[in-house]
């Protein structure tokens, strides 16, 4: 006769025995379901349209652009959209943008919901918080492309110039900012041009390479071309978007 020395059941191997087999199946059955799940989710995405190259992407995404910018918007019917997308998302591209209140990236690229996975930060810069989400685009949402988007007359990058001439430290926590966005301003400083401006767009270029090579899964993603990134520039009075990158 067997015998437990954990419990001190003469019976109890037999039993721990039929009990780890039902956990074991339970456990199957349960990461079955899961799989199974997830590979319907692949094959019937929310929004069948947005499965698109970064190509595609691109090209849709400047097309609302100028449909807005034109006053050409169409007509979103947000309660429709509910239940299509109450079981998941599957948006064709990612903004990278600032947190100005002047620039809406929905509204600016005539989007609908579940089309556009946004992150905002004053500045439109990559920090640690900024790529874990843009790699949950990337990995788990499946998105084409991103853009990171400056705009006209940025108040971050325009606090973090006078904060450089004048040598003076910002209060708060306002001086993550301008590290952030110093290598910009630096890098154009004595060029010909608009300072702002060009630091404004700098700080895009350099957020985009920065994404590029971001390690292991957006560099492994553009290196399969399955993933695109690009830089954008927000004229406040058009409303257009020109390509920086």
């Amino acid at each position: 006769m067997s015998y437990c020395f954990s419990c001190g059941d003469a019976h109890a191997p037999a039993r721990h025995s039929v009990l780890g087999r039902r956990r074991f199946l339970g456990m199957a059955a349960a990461a079955a379901a899961t799989v199974a799940t997830e590979r319907a989710w692949a094959a019937e995405p929310a929004k069948p349209g947005n499965v698109m190259s970064p190509d595609a992407a691109l090209k849709e995404l400047m097309a609302g652009n100028k449909r807005y910018a034109q006053g050409l918007t169409r007509r979103h019917d947000f309660r429709s959209e509910r239940s299509a997308l109450a079981g998941g998302q599957n948006p064709y591209a990612a903004i990278l943008g600032c947190a100005d209140s002047r620039v809406s990236p929905e509204f600016a690229f005539d989007s609908f919901r579940g089309d556009l996975f946004v992150m905002r930060v004053a500045g439109n810069f990559v920090n640690d918080d900024i790529l874990a989400s843009i790699e949950y685009g990337v990995a788990v949402l499946g998105t084409p492309l991103l853009m990171v988007l400056g705009h006209a007359s940025c108040g971050a990058v325009s606090s973090t110039i006078k904060s450089l001439d004048s040598n003076t430290t910002l209060p708060g926590h306002l001086p993550s900012l301008v590290t952030s966005l110093t290598p910009a301003v630096n890098a154009v400083t004595g060029k010909p041009g608009d300072r702002l401006v060009n630091a404004t767009k700098e700080n895009v270029r350099l957020n985009v390479e920065r994404l590029k090579a971001a390690t292991p899964i957006v560099s492994q993603a553009v290196a399969d071309k399955k993933f695109m990134v690009v830089g954008g520039y927000y004229d406040l009075k058009t409303g257009l978007v020109e390509r920086v990158v």
